[in-house]
């Protein structure tokens, strides 16, 4: 019998999406759009985030006025619940991906002698 991996990851996509780590996600997240201060800074944080990664892999220097304006709008995430929160719920989604990665990548790592 032979296995559509595309239709099993579409399945796994369908359960990702009713797993209550992803409904959590999306709650969060709209309570960050619903509320305008929140959003802006969340816009802030991630441009900044964006911006520091991509000089970072282009091999620029990160300048101290960068650093100061991460420092500066972390400072503005840290203090406010919505953002605190949707970011917890990232962390814990993040964890489930990556054990999911695992799962996936098992037959691999086996094949290459890594477990």
């Amino acid at each position: 019998m032979a296995i559509n991996l595309h239709e099993s990851a579409q399945s796994l996509e369908t359960a990702i999406r009713q797993s209550e780590e992803f409904r959590e996600l999306q709650q969060v997240y709209q309570e960050v759009n619903d509320d305008r201060a929140a959003k802006q800074i969340f816009d802030q944080f991630r441009q900044i985030q964006m911006t520091l990664q991509q000089k970072q892999m282009a091999g620029q220097n990160i300048t101290e006025q960068d650093v100061q304006a991460a420092q500066s709008i972390e400072m503005q995430v840290q203090q406010n619940e919505k953002i605190t929160r949707l970011m917890q719920a990232e962390q814990r989604m993040n964890m489930v991906i990556g054990e999911l990665n695992q799962i996936i990548l098992k037959p691999l790592a086996e094949l290459y002698g890594q477990f």
